[in-house]
């Protein structure tokens, strides 16, 4: 069968990646792909963004199943207008995935249905958002109302921060409709876990746990990313602890869905923050829902994918869900993010990559910002590979995706140099 994913991150890689190990794949299309899904086996660029193009592909081609991997497409109404065809399509509706596109439908979402979740407000008026953080203090949170990228959340340490946030959200329209509103919640405290699963509108299928680390430099200092590294399983996120997520968070979100008339299928990601404490009162709250599955969480789980994943998906699309089963890898998925320089502000491109270590089942080189270019591979976004490696231990793992961290070169790379340190034991240094 041909399959199609749509999108050109690292987590559409992974995605292509997985799917195409099935013996009854023929090709995975990814639209519009990266330099790595260009090269991949069984993997096929196609040069297509707009919907009605994709449609059309997917007719021409007889696509059997298409995956959509980011938030916009999503947002845009990919999933309405492929069903409106006949075309099986695995994601949220343009309807369901407000719980991403808005931040304050998410909260006001959270709130009615009684899923924890930060204290919030929100603003379109700026004077009326800073006398909020005046009135709340700091550290507080802004976060933009609409997708930005991964821009649109800034942690401010300082009241004077959080009002330069608003100006640049509310002020200066950099962030455009995005930047319309602007959500104001509590800073909390605690660790933070990657609760993934997919939904076929009644029946969920809990994904494999994860943890990201949003900050750019070591011991979590600099700027918000997207994500500079990810491992999973996520230690933090024991059997009780998974239990209650899945009581207090995932089902009355699934069920709260479908009592607005929005029945939701597609992945549902929740980004926790998880407090201090004995797992069954330990705190537990939302940060965030993402309609979607993380980048670059989406990395180490498929690489500890065992059995074939477009079963899965078949499930999925057909709402049968129940009857659906993962066979995970016991052992730690770690993946690092190399990126451009300068990123997250103004990534700079069109750097040349050196030659790349060759994949193996054990380690994958992952592209997201990626380019080919007459056949040399160039750095085309900020997030530019994630190198994603197996190990017995967080340990293990660690060292053997840095060991082929080592051996990529391009311009103005960097890198966290401690992914994973959260779960390594007291005291353990991370590579640098």
């Amino acid at each position: 069968m041909k399959l199609l994913v749509i999108g050109g991150g690292g987590r559409e890689h992974a995605l292509a990646w997985r799917l195409a190990q099935s013996p009854r794949v023929h090709k995975v299309y990814v639209a519009p792909g990266n330099g790595g899904t260009a090269r991949g086996s069984r993997m096929q660029n196609v040069d297509l963004t707009q919907i009605d193009d994709l449609i059309d592909f997917a007719r021409r081609e007889d696509v059997a199943l298409t995956v959509v991997g980011p938030e916009a497409p999503l947002a845009a109404g990919v999933v309405d207008a492929f069903r409106a065809q006949g075309l099986k399509i695995f994601g949220p509706t343009k309807a369901a995935a407000q719980l991403e596109s808005s931040k304050d439908y998410a909260k006001d979402f959270m709130v009615r249905h009684h899923i924890p979740t930060a204290a919030y407000r929100t603003f379109t008026d700026p004077q009326a958002a800073k006398a909020y953080i005046d009135e709340q203090g700091a550290p507080i949170v802004v976060k933009a109302d609409g997708l930005a990228a991964g821009k649109g959340v800034v942690v401010a340490a300082t009241e004077e921060e959080a009002k330069q946030a608003v100006d640049a959200m509310l002020g200066d329209g950099s962030l455009g409709e995005a930047g319309a509103r602007v959500v104001i919640e509590e800073c909390l405290a605690g660790e933070e876990a990657s609760f993934i699963v997919m939904c076929d509108g009644s029946n969920v299928l809990a994904l494999a746990t994860s943890q990201d680390h949003k900050r750019l430099k070591d011991h979590d200092q600099g700027p918000n990313t997207g994500g500079m590294g990810a491992y999973s399983p996520a230690p933090i996120v024991t059997p009780a602890l998974h239990n209650r997520i899945m009581r207090e968070v995932i089902l009355p979100a699934v069920q709260g869905m479908a009592k607005d008339g929005q029945p939701y299928t597609g992945f549902l990601y929740a980004g926790l923050m998880i407090g201090n404490g004995p797992d069954s009162t330990r705190p537990l709250k939302v940060l965030e829902f993402n309609c979607r599955m993380g980048d670059p969480e989406t990395q180490p789980i498929m690489m500890r994918i065992k059995n074939d994943l477009i079963e899965i998906f078949e499930k999925a699309v057909a709402g049968k869900l129940d009857q659906a089963h993962i066979d995970w890898d016991r052992r730690t998925a770690l993946g690092v993010v190399l990126a451009a320089h300068n990123y997250p502000a103004t990534p700079r491109t069109g750097d040349v990559l050196g030659p790349l270590p060759a994949d193996t089942e054990d380690c994958m080189v992952f592209h997201a910002g990626t380019r080919l270019e007459n056949g040399t591979l160039k750095t085309a976004g900020g997030r530019v590979l994630c190198v994603t490696a197996l190990g017995d231990s967080v340990k293990r793992a660690q060292a053997a995706a840095y060991s082929a961290v080592q051996k990529i070169q391009f311009d103005g790379r960097q890198y966290r140099g401690d992914i994973g340190w959260r779960a390594l034991p007291h005291g353990d240094a991370a590579p640098s």
